[in-house]
């Protein structure tokens, strides 16, 4: 009888490998009980990775230190950070652990789906300074000082409530969060898809990014997206523009150079194979569209990013 010796992988390492995939599409389940999804997650988990959905994010690290990345953004954290994440905006957390480390509770996460706040905001129109806070969520938001602290607070203390005491701690969070000064926040990514209020727009637009996700080392054309969604191209090139304010090619490009920018700070792949597994099939365009993306070449970036 033989006996497989080969070292089992810890849970760093399947975090680390977890965090190098394509954005995953996250499926935020609903619960009719509730409104919006509050939930606490430790890592390594199947929740720790790199993923976009539709629903807005408030993100809360509560313990650790590591790298995030929000769109093109790539930063460090430590306990204390919130994060609001736009729609569709892909992003994730990567704890420093140790060999078999494991951090409970790490994270505190509050979603919710850009139509519950326009259903709010049609019968409590006290609401229209939360609008001006989503629009700038499509770039990602990182709050600081107080503002920051009192979000945290909550947070928390939305988890713990039930009823009309857990809708007056969702609102006055996102009070807190809309009337931050601006020293106490700021954005983080270049423009991404903004959030989309039709919601034949938004479906369309997730099955695109969900085609553009799964096949990034592939040649991704604008006609096969158009023959998924039942569009001719120039239909499906003219919509995609109009209701996600870019065009295809520069989503494209977009999802293409920040995965690149994980695998450059997360794996010690080769410039060359980086370029490969994101789709480009020459090295040289690779480097001029992320220098120009990024104002520093793929190298200078991993040298400048590295933990």
């Amino acid at each position: 009888m033989s006996t497989d010796r080969r070292p089992h992988p810890t849970p760093s390492a399947i975090a680390r490998r977890l965090a190098t995939a394509p954005a995953a599409r996250e499926v935020v389940p609903l619960d009719p009980r509730q409104s919006v999804r509050w939930h606490m997650h430790g890592v390594p988990s199947p929740y720790s990775r790199w993923n976009y959905h539709p629903e807005y994010e408030i993100h809360l690290i509560r313990s650790g230190t590591g790298r995030y990345i929000v769109g093109d953004h790539i930063g460090t954290f430590a306990a204390g950070q919130v994060v609001l994440v736009g729609s569709n905006l892909p992003h994730h957390w990567i704890s420093d652990l140790a060999p078999g480390q494991v951090i409970d509770d790490r994270d505190t996460v509050l979603q919710f789906h850009p139509h519950w706040v326009d259903r709010c905001q049609d019968i409590l129109p006290e609401l229209a300074e939360v609008q001006t806070l989503l629009k700038k969520a499509a770039r990602g938001i990182e709050f600081r000082g107080s503002t920051a602290l009192r979000a945290a607070d909550e947070l928390e203390a939305i988890g713990a409530q039930q009823g009309s005491r857990r809708l007056g701690h969702i609102f006055e969070l996102l009070g807190v969060l809309a009337a931050a000064p601006d020293d106490e926040h700021r954005t983080l990514t270049k423009e991404w898809l903004p959030p989309l209020r039709d919601e034949d727009a938004a479906d369309t637009i997730d099955q695109a990014l969900t085609y553009i996700v799964e096949h990034l080392t592939d040649d991704v054309r604008l006609a096969a997206v158009a023959q998924l969604v039942g569009m001719s191209d120039s239909a499906f090139s003219k919509y995609f523009k109009r209701v996600s304010g870019q065009t295809f090619s520069d989503t494209v490009q977009k999802l293409r150079l920040s995965q690149a920018c994980k695998l450059l700070v997360d794996t010690d792949v080769p410039v060359a194979s980086v370029s490969h597994r994101v789709g480009y099939a020459n090295l040289s365009n690779f480097n001029r569209q992320f220098r120009a993306h990024y104002d520093v070449t793929p190298r200078q970036f991993r040298r400048e990013n590295r933990g």
